[in-house]
């Protein structure tokens, strides 16, 4: 594998397992987001690129449901780790930030390392979509509560624009 990620190889096997609407509220255009978010941030804070990006792809990637499903950001991880070495590539400190990030992503953690504060946010700033305002409280990073990032963030969930 010449990338650290098959981005084609892997969104085609996520789309195949997806067992809710790829265009859906959790699907796709969402990853997007929560990505372009992600990096936003993570170019600025010193993130890991790399956990950021994967984090977009893995977290809701096991929902069962749009609504409660207290499991699905466990149920990334394992995804991910069954996938790791096939359709992409990682580090085992780079599969632990991800692990806690997928866990952890919808529990109102802010404490975490800097990287999974990033994944926490990035995927935080898209609530607008649901019609949930990101409140800078329970934003995690510098970069997520300044209004040059969460006005934008906000602006993009509602618009559901993909990137």
């Amino acid at each position: 594998m010449s990338q650290r990620i098959d981005k084609p190889a892997l969104i085609r096997y996520l789309r195949d397992q997806f067992c809710l609407d790829w265009q859906g509220i959790h699907g796709i255009r969402y990853w997007s987001r929560v990505r372009y978010n992600g990096l936003l941030m993570a170019r600025e804070n010193d993130a890991s690129v790399h956990v950021v990006e994967l984090f977009a792809f893995f977290h809701d990637a096991r929902r069962f449901n749009d609504h409660r499903d207290p499991e699905h950001g466990i149920r990334g991880a394992e995804l991910a780790w069954q996938l790791k070495d096939r359709l992409f590539e990682a580090t085992d400190h780079e599969m632990a930030l991800l692990t806690e990030a997928c866990h952890e992503h919808s529990n109102g953690l802010i404490e975490a390392d800097i990287t999974v504060q990033t994944c926490f946010d990035a995927d935080r700033l898209d609530l607008a979509r649901v019609g949930i305002m990101p409140n800078p409280f329970y934003l995690c990073t510098d970069q997520a509560k300044s209004t040059s990032m969460l006005m934008p963030a906000i602006e993009r969930s509602i618009r559901l624009k993909v990137y």
